[in-house]
């Protein structure tokens, strides 16, 4: 599971970006808003540790700015004690937790804990994108032009592409994501599964397309 660290006071973030490696985490740190944007503009992360007093852009506009669009990663904001409008606001725009400094480590990991069990309980929903479902207890993605039952790792694909629309996806995020713990695979399998979503989503006549390429990464772009 990757997570994004943003935390201005470096050596709260070295800690715990320590406990979190330790707990098997892999962790990216950024000190400060602007840096954390470029981090979630360019890499998709399953988890945001988001503090809100951050210097050059604050948490909750960093927050706002990754809702509008479209990018659904869960977010922890780290608040001030006793900023009570602070964690109003941050829920407002679209924060799933918080936690007050300041707070003990085995706390921010129950707090990741839950955030990932419902994560993991609402894989059962339906994700909508355009003219395109994709049911996550069926692997049937679908139009009004037909379906298709996606195998595995076509549906996991599609699922990080639709639930991060026009956030460009590098292929190695895939590969790393999918593919790390079989040895013999080359990273152009990666390629070969993206030809084979796009074959589908055109025969379905969605109204989403995959747009990109082996280097720069691929991306969902609307009203394909």
């Amino acid at each position: 599971m990757k997570l994004l660290l943003a935390e201005d006071e470096k050596s709260l973030s070295k800690a715990l970006a320590t406990i979190l490696r330790r707990n098997k985490y892999i962790v990216d740190t950024a000190y400060d808003g602007l840096e954390a944007l470029e981090h979630l503009e360019k890499d998709n992360y399953d988890i945001v540790i988001l503090d809100i007093m951050m210097p050059k852009m604050d948490g909750v506009t960093v927050l706002k700015r990754i809702r509008e669009k479209g990018n659904l990663t869960p977010v922890i904001l780290l608040t001030a004690k006793g900023e009570t409008d602070d964690k109003v606001t941050g829920l407002d725009a679209g924060a799933n937790d918080y936690l007050t400094k300041p707070f003990q480590s085995k706390e921010l990991m129950a707090r990741i804990r839950a955030i990932t069990r419902m994560n993991e309980y609402q894989q059962h929903s339906k994700l909508h994108l355009e003219n395109v479902t994709l049911d996550r207890a069926t692997f049937e993605m679908a139009t009004p032009s037909g379906s298709f039952r996606l195998a595995n790792k076509e549906f996991q694909m599609l699922e990080l592409m639709m639930s991060n629309p026009r956030s460009v996806i590098p292929s190695e995020r895939f590969f790393e994501k999918l593919w790390s713990e079989e040895e013999d695979m080359e990273p152009d399998v990666v390629w070969v599964y993206i030809s084979y979503l796009k074959q589908k989503l055109q025969a379905l006549h969605a109204d989403i397309q995959i747009l990109g390429d082996r280097d720069d990464g691929y991306h969902l772009e609307l009203g394909g």
